[in-house]
């Protein structure tokens, strides 16, 4: 796949801040925008919107979401290397460790007739994470405060430094800034407002949303800034990539990511007017298994699991052979990638079958194993039911749609954590490894951790790191603790994928380094 260059360390990057404040970018999303009358963007997302409150949000195709309807003190730029540049700042100064001053832009006006986006706006949405113990203040980390000194400025105040606040905290999920008032009319306590968000600041507004139907996105009418690409937005969940390329195909998306498996096809033959790219991808696909399930207490069993799958064999079946091994969580070009896995990637079954003679045996009920409800997917199970098949291990698939998928292993939801066994899982990444490790902390068991794995050291080093300045050190504690999820035989990682991604050429896209869209920056192409 492509390269991309990422830039990750915080002194290295903050050679690009003017005295001033934040450098730019090269190719700025305001000067790149320009509208046409009439003009609908399609697109289409892998699942559907499920928490529109930036304090509160889960998942990455929300945040796609998000960008178009609120405003940050930065956004990423869109290219192939990770950059940022200032949205509704015009001034970000990172004066000290702990100390980031920023400068609003006057005139943000928020919808509904909730007035100016001002400092104590941006104190009240960042804080507010914290204040109710959202599932995602770890994106924050060491925030402690956030000082207002005037009508439009401010200090974000950490309690210690934090290495991924520039390309975490700052540019993605969190980093929304949403109106005090607003939020304050429509909860009791400032909290959560889940799908009705009270008040926009971006270039568009939620015009409707139909669950697994359609996001309608529309223009703000508040929005002073430079006008958005397209008038519409309609953003088409669907779980199943290859159910997307079919409907591009049809003439039903402008834009869609593909699955490896179709990019040889793609590329040789591609559809009319239509423009491929491919991108590198900082997913990471593995298979997982419940630590407190009666089933696989025994470490042994497990390791058996994870000795009989062949990482190589499921790729071939899955990806036609175009993705890679993963050697953990974390992603080549970042820090703290290992290179090589403690299983080998191809497997072992005679080890297999010596760790199964010291569980005593194969369960004498099938396992199950659960997986959306997508081709990939499901091509995934199938390889490992046979896998584990071949050291007598029955295995059942439970297919699953995507609002049910999510909820498995949490425990809000009840008690359908305590069932789970196996699962394919696949999460989202940014540019730096805590967005890793972060879902895999003691705290987040029965939230993202599904497997519940829980080791105070691994969460020690995931706090150190956070601090830690010096690279090296760093990726070393990553590497410690990817060694330990897998030396509780829990974690079997199969891969980071690709990112490809196709679109009419009557469309140009504007897209992160991993391909994830930043819908605001698509325009309609001049040609």
């Amino acid at each position: 796949m492509t390269t991309t260059t990422m830039n990750l360390g915080r002194r290295g990057f903050l050679k690009s801040v003017a005295a001033s404040g934040l450098a730019a970018g090269t190719m700025p999303l305001g000067t790149a925008i320009w509208a046409q009358s009439g003009s609908v963007l399609r697109a289409h997302s892998y699942a559907d919107i499920d928490a529109l409150d930036p304090g509160f949000y889960q998942n990455g195709y929300n945040v796609d979401v998000m960008n178009c309807i609120y405003s940050k003190l930065a956004r990423y730029v869109p290219g192939r290397e990770w950059e940022i540049e200032l949205e509704a700042a015009e001034e970000l100064e990172q004066v000290d460790d702990t100390h980031i001053r920023f400068r609003l832009k006057p005139g943000i006006m928020f919808t509904g007739g909730h007035g100016e986006m001002t400092a104590e706006d941006v104190k009240f949405s960042f804080e507010r994470v914290l204040e109710h113990d959202s599932p995602v203040k770890g994106d924050w980390g060491p925030l402690e405060r956030v000082d207002v000194t005037g009508k439009y400025e401010g200090t974000i105040v950490l309690s210690k430094p934090f290495e991924p606040l520039w390309l975490i905290a700052i540019p993605y999920g969190t980093g929304h800034i949403v109106s005090k008032k607003a939020v304050m009319e429509a909860t009791e306590d400032g909290g959560n407002f889940g799908m009705t968000p009270p008040a926009f600041s971006g270039p568009y507004v939620l015009e409707e949303w139909k669950p697994n139907q359609y996001v309608h996105l529309t223009r703000n009418p508040d929005w002073t800034g430079p006008m958005p690409g397209f008038d519409e937005i309609r953003i088409i969940p669907m779980d199943d990539e290859k159910v997307a390329e079919r409907a591009y195909e049809s003439g039903d998306l402008d834009y869609t990511a593909i699955t490896l498996s179709s990019l040889p096809s793609y590329k040789a033959n591609p559809p009319a007017n239509t423009t491929i790219e491919e991108y590198p991808s900082l997913y990471y696909v593995w298979v997982g298994m419940n630590l407190e399930n009666p089933a696989l207490e025994d470490i042994n069993l497990r390791k058996a699991i994870q000795h009989a799958i062949n990482i190589p064999q499921i790729l071939d079946a899955a990806y036609s052979g175009v993705a890679d091994p993963a050697t953990g969580l974390i992603a080549p070009g970042l820090i703290g990638h290992r290179e090589a896995p403690l299983v080998p990637v191809a497997g072992d079954l005679d080890k297999a079958r010596e760790f199964l003679e010291m569980a005593g045996g194969a369960p004498t009920t099938p396992l199950t194993i659960d997986t959306l409800n997508a081709t990939t997917w499901k091509t995934i199970a199938e390889v490992v039911q046979a896998q584990l098949g071949q050291i007598g291990i029955p295995v059942q698939i439970n297919v699953q749609d995507s609002g049910s998928f999510w909820t498995l292993g949490m425990e809000s939801e009840g008690d359908r954590w305590k069932d789970m066994q196996l699962v394919i899982n696949r999460f989202s990444m940014l540019p730096d490894p805590y967005y890793a490790t972060n879902w895999f902390t003691t705290e987040q068991v029965g939230v993202w951790n599904w497997e519940r794995f829980s080791n105070p050291e691994f969460d020690q080093l995931h706090e150190a790191a956070l601090s830690e300045s010096d690279d090296e050190k760093r990726a070393a504690m990553y590497r410690r603790m990817q060694d330990m999820m897998e030396e509780t035989g829990a974690y079997r990682f199969l891969t980071h994928e690709g990112s490809p991604v196709m679109f009419n050429d009557t469309v140009e896209p504007a897209l992160r380094p991993d391909a994830r869209p930043l819908y605001i920056g698509f325009t309609p192409d001049q040609a």
